[in-house]
């Protein structure tokens, strides 16, 4: 079972998506994904063109929370993380205050086995989520506290594109981020963010955030004990907390995660797939996998445009 409508063909794909681009738009955010199947991408270049038929111009992954190498553009490899680990459903962005309405993912090499990008309607989360729970973020929000140090976390020079604290400040302030500098030239930010948004297209509330994939309970408990132990809860990489600071406590996101996964759909990728997600309709994950697996990504539409 999956999200995605696959749409069948060949030639290139960029040509299929500029034809039938009000049709492709519909489905994308009716169905929340669409898969491009049997078309020839054409690469990097062919990926960038993609999104412009679509989204227009690509969008540069910024504030990034994951370590990513650009291939060419605005185009980039998919998360660097162990192979054999498992990357929990999530919005893309979703901890900022402007994130991309559509992402594109390109199937350059399928895995051997597993290795799927998991998708769960975030609506559907929505409505399984306890209404208490619910409501509780609802009123309360949430926040995020990220870390930027020498020996734990990305450098904020990388996630910033600047070693310039000035201009650092400046998109903290500009991304509504509160900026402490700390020593051994560290760097923490936090933000409240809301729990819940409305979809710009439907009109319909959604589950969209970062708390249940940035909470330490989602680290492996061996790692999150040895964190915990060195640098202590306010130190972590990353970490989500109540709106006014409080602690969620371990069995609120356990319930929220099992929300996703009960929505959790799947396809297993083809080469030259090429995947377009409605990112706020539709969360996205990573399965473990063998073999090579390859995927490419860019993003489309900033959220402030609409």
């Amino acid at each position: 079972m999956t999200l995605a409508k696959i749409i069948e063909g060949e030639g290139l794909v960029v040509e299929r998506l500029r034809a039938d681009r009000d049709t492709i738009r519909d489905l994308l955010h009716n169905q929340g994904a669409v898969v491009m199947r049997g078309f020839e991408v054409g690469g990097a270049e062919g990926l960038a063109n993609a999104v412009r038929a679509i989204s227009g111009e690509p969008l540069t992954y910024t504030e990034q929370s994951s370590p990513r190498e650009v291939i060419k553009d605005k185009v980039y490899t998919s998360t660097s993380y162990p192979q054999q680990e498992e990357i929990p459903l999530h919005n893309e962005m979703s901890y900022q205050a402007v994130w991309p309405l559509t992402l594109y993912f390109h199937c350059v090499e399928p895995p051997l086995t597993q290795g799927a990008t998991p998708l769960a309607s975030v609506r559907e989360v929505y409505e399984a989520i306890d209404s208490s729970v619910r409501e509780e973020f609802e009123r309360r929000q949430w926040s995020v506290v990220r870390n930027y140090g020498e020996d734990i976390g990305l450098r904020w020079w990388t996630v910033f594109g600047t070693e310039s604290r000035e201009e650092v400040e400046r998109q903290c302030r500009d991304g509504g981020l509160t900026a402490e500098w700390l020593p051994d030239n560290g760097l923490r930010t936090r933000a409240v963010r809301d729990a819940v948004h409305k979809h710009p297209f439907t009109g319909l509330p959604v589950w969209f955030n970062h708390i249940v994939l940035f909470h330490e309970s989602s680290l492996a408990e061996d790692v999150r004990e040895s964190l915990l132990d060195v640098y202590g809860r306010e130190s972590l990489p990353n970490n989500t907390y109540y709106g006014d600071g409080s602690v969620i406590p371990d069995d609120v996101v356990g319930h929220l995660r099992a929300c996703f996964r009960a929505a959790s759909t799947r396809f297993d990728y083809k080469r030259d797939d090429l995947l377009l997600v409605d990112n706020m309709s539709v969360a996205h994950g990573r399965e473990p996998f063998t073999g090579p697996r390859k995927i490419a990504v860019a993003m489309g539409e900033a959220s402030n445009e609409i």
